[in-house]
C-alpha cells in the first residue's frame, strides 16, 4: 500500500476538484514547486494511487439510462475464460470477482429493458456460465466519489498539532 501524507492528500484533492488545471497553478495553490508537485504526481501514479486522468463519461448521456447490476454464476474452472469473454461485451462496464451468491458481479448498461434482456442472454450463452441474478439499479443515490476519502486519509497522515 502506497504511504499518502497530507500533501499529497491535498493534491489529490485538487487534482479531483479542479482536473483542468495547470501543474504550475497546483504548485501555487499549494505553495510548493512545481517539480514537487511533479514528483509527488508521478510517485502517485507509479504507487497506482492515481490511475486515470480522463474524463468521467455518462452511460445515460450516451443513450444507455439503464443500470443493472447482473451476478454470473460460474462452472468451476472457468472463471477466467468468462471474464475475458465479459471483456468483449460493450454493455459491460465493470466486473468483478465475488465472494457470496454467484462468482462474478458486473454492472451493465443498456438503452432500454429489451436491450438489457439482450444482454444478458448474450452472457447466459458464455461457455461456463451456469446462471445470472439481474438486480436493477432504480436511481442513484451516492454518486462514485474519492473526496471523502482523500480528505479522511488526509485527516489521518496529518501531523497532530
Amino acid at each position: 500500500m502506497a504511504a499518502v501524507d497530507a500533501l499529497d492528500a491535498r493534491i489529490l484533492r485538487l487534482l479531483l476538484e479542479q482536473p483542468r488545471t495547470s501543474a504550475r497553478e497546483y504548485a501555487r495553490i499549494l505553495g510548493v514547486a512545481r517539480g514537487t508537485l511533479q514528483a509527488r504526481i508521478d510517485r502517485l501514479e507509479r504507487d497506482g494511487v492515481i490511475t486515470g486522468s480522463g474524463p468521467r463519461l455518462s452511460p445515460a448521456a450516451l443513450g444507455h439510462p439503464v443500470l443493472a447490476f447482473v451476478h454470473i454464476e460460474v462452472t468451476q474452472g472457468h472463471l477466467d475464460d468468462v471474464g475475458d469473454a465479459l471483456a468483449e461485451v460493450p454493455e459491460i462496464i465493470e466486473a468483478f470477482s465475488i465472494t457470496g451468491g454467484g462468482d462474478l458481479m458486473t454492472r451493465v448498461v443498456a438503452r432500454d429493458n429489451e436491450h438489457l434482456e439482450d444482454v444478458i442472454q448474450r452472457l447466459i450463452q458464455l461457455p461456463g456460465v451456469v446462471r445470472t441474478r439481474t438486480e436493477m439499479a432504480l436511481r442513484e443515490r451516492v454518486p462514485h466519489r474519492m473526496l471523502p476519502l482523500i480528505e479522511a486519509v488526509g485527516r489521518a497522515a496529518a501531523p497532530a498539532r
